[in-house]
This record gives C-alpha cells, structure tokens and sequence, in this order.
C-alpha cells in the first residue's frame, strides 16, 4: 500500500491481508544511500530482537 500515514491506516490495510506498505509512517522519502543506511539498520535491529 501507498501513502500510509497512521497507525490507523497500516491496521486497516494488514486487515486487508496487505502486507507490504510505504509512508511517512515508516519514514520520509530518502534518498538511495540514505535508504541503504536506514535498511541495513533496520535489518540489525530485526535480527537483534528475533
């Protein structure tokens, strides 16, 4: 899903059985190296919390 902004939203579109979604909820537009960055934090702090 696009444009997910609110909580409200991502709960609503995970009820509709989507399961992929982007938004300012997640965070702003980035750019590439940026989004690599953030990706790769993200993918430690999964990993750290699995």
């Amino acid at each position: 899903a696009e444009g997910v902004e609110t909580a409200e939203q991502e709960a609503y579109i995970i009820a509709e059985g989507c399961n992929e979604g982007q938004g300012y909820l997640y965070s702003k537009p980035l750019p590439a190296r940026e989004l690599t960055q953030y990706l790769k934090q993200a993918r430690r702090l999964s990993q750290a919390t699995s």
